[in-house]
C-alpha cells in the first residue's frame, strides 16, 4: 500500500495481533532478541539516569528471558551520563573530552545494569564494539563465538561501541561508519542471527512526515521496502542528549530487510511494549519484508 509515496502495511489480522505482526505464523517458543535502548529513554532531559526507566526496562527484559528467549541489550548513553556525573554544562564538542566521558559513563551504567539486572536475579556482561570487531573475519568469529557461550549460559550481553578509543559512532556527523548504535544494533542482530531486533527510542515510531512539525503526520504502522520517499519524509537528527534521528534506523531496517529479521521501532518511555512486541501485537513500526 502507498501513502505519501511510502511502502507500507496496516494491521491486519488476528486477536492480539501476533497474526498480523509475524505473517499469520506461530510465534517461535524461543527467539534471539536484539534490544537497542537509546541515550533519550535512559536519561531524563537533564542528563541524569532516569533511573524508574531503566529499572522497568531491566524488569521486562528479564520476564522476556524468563519466558525462555535469548536477549541482547545494545544501549547507549554514556557520554551523556558522563557528562551529567562530572557536572558539565553540556556536552563537549573536543574529541578527547567525549571520549573521557564515555569512560566515566559506561562504568556507571554497567554498574547500574548490573545492580538492576541483578534484582531480578539476571547475570549481565559487557561488550564494547569498534568496527574492525565484526569487519575482520577473525575477530568476527571470536566476536560470535563469545555471544553463543553467553546466551548458552542465559547471561546477557549488554553491547556499546568502544567511544574511549573509537570515535566513529560519536563523530557520526562526518565519518558514518558505525553512524549510531541503531546501526550497530543491526550488526550485531545480523551476526548472531537473530529474529528480533527492537529499537526503543523517544518516538512512537515511524511517520510519514516530522511529527514535531506536522501535527497531521501519520504514524506508518509496517514497512516491507525503504523507498527515497520514506528517507524524505524520515527527517534529520534525534534529541540533543543522542546521536541518531529516524535516519539511522533506516539504515538499521535496511540491513534488516536485507538479512530477513524482523525489526520494530516503539517509544521506549514505556518500556513494558517490549513484552507486547515480543508477543506479535501491533506497537510502533514493524520492517518485516514481504
Amino acid at each position: 500500500m502507498l501513502y505519501n509515496g511510502v511502502t507500507f502495511a496496516g494491521a491486519r489480522g488476528l486477536p492480539g495481533g501476533a497474526a498480523a505482526r509475524f505473517g499469520g505464523e506461530a510465534v517461535k517458543k524461543e527467539r534471539r532478541i536484539v534490544v537497542k535502548v537509546g541515550t533519550s529513554t535512559l536519561t531524563h532531559p537533564s542528563g541524569k539516569l532516569f533511573l524508574e526507566r531503566i529499572d522497568k526496562l531491566a524488569r521486562v527484559v528479564s520476564d522476556v528471558q524468563n519466558a525462555g528467549h535469548k536477549v541482547v541489550l545494545v544501549t547507549s548513553g554514556a557520554i551523556g551520563v558522563g557528562v551529567s556525573a562530572i557536572g558539565l554544562p553540556r556536552r563537549p564538542e573536543e574529541l578527547k573530552y567525549k571520549q573521557a566521558a564515555a569512560a566515566i559513563g559506561q562504568c556507571r551504567l554497567m554498574h547500574l545494569y548490573d545492580k538492576l539486572f541483578g534484582e531480578y536475579g539476571r547475570v549481565v556482561s559487557q561488550i564494547l564494539l569498534s568496527r574492525p570487531d565484526t569487519d575482520i573475519p577473525e575477530r568476527r568469529e571470536n566476536l560470535l563465538r563469545t555471544f553463543e557461550a553467553l546466551l548458552e549460559w542465559d547471561v546477557l550481553p549488554i553491547v556499546n561501541e568502544n567511544d574511549s578509543v573509537s570515535p566513529e559512532e560519536i563523530e557520526s556527523a562526518r565519518s558514518k561508519i558505525f553512524g549510531d548504535n541503531d546501526t550497530l544494533s543491526a550488526i550485531v542482530a545480523r551476526l548472531i542471527r537473530a529474529d528480533l531486533l527492537v529499537l526503543l527510542t523517544d518516538i512512537d515510531g515511524l511517520y510519514d512526515a516530522d511529527p514535531h512539525q506536522n501535527p497531521g503526520a501519520r504514524l506508518v504502522p509496517r514497512v516491507s521496502e525503504i523507498t527515497p520517499a520514506l528517507r524524505q519524509a524520515s527527517g534529520g537528527a534525534g534529541s540533543a542528549r543522542g546521536t541518531g534521528g529516524m535516519q539511522t534506523k533506516l539504515a538499521a531496517a535496511e540491513i534488516a530487510l536485507e538479512c530477513g529479521f524482523d525489526m520494530v521501532v516503539a517509544n521506549g518511555a514505556s518500556p513494558s511494549l517490549l513484552a507486547e512486541i515480543v508477543a506479535g501485537k501491533d506497537v510502533g513500526t514493524l520492517f518485516r519484508r514481504d
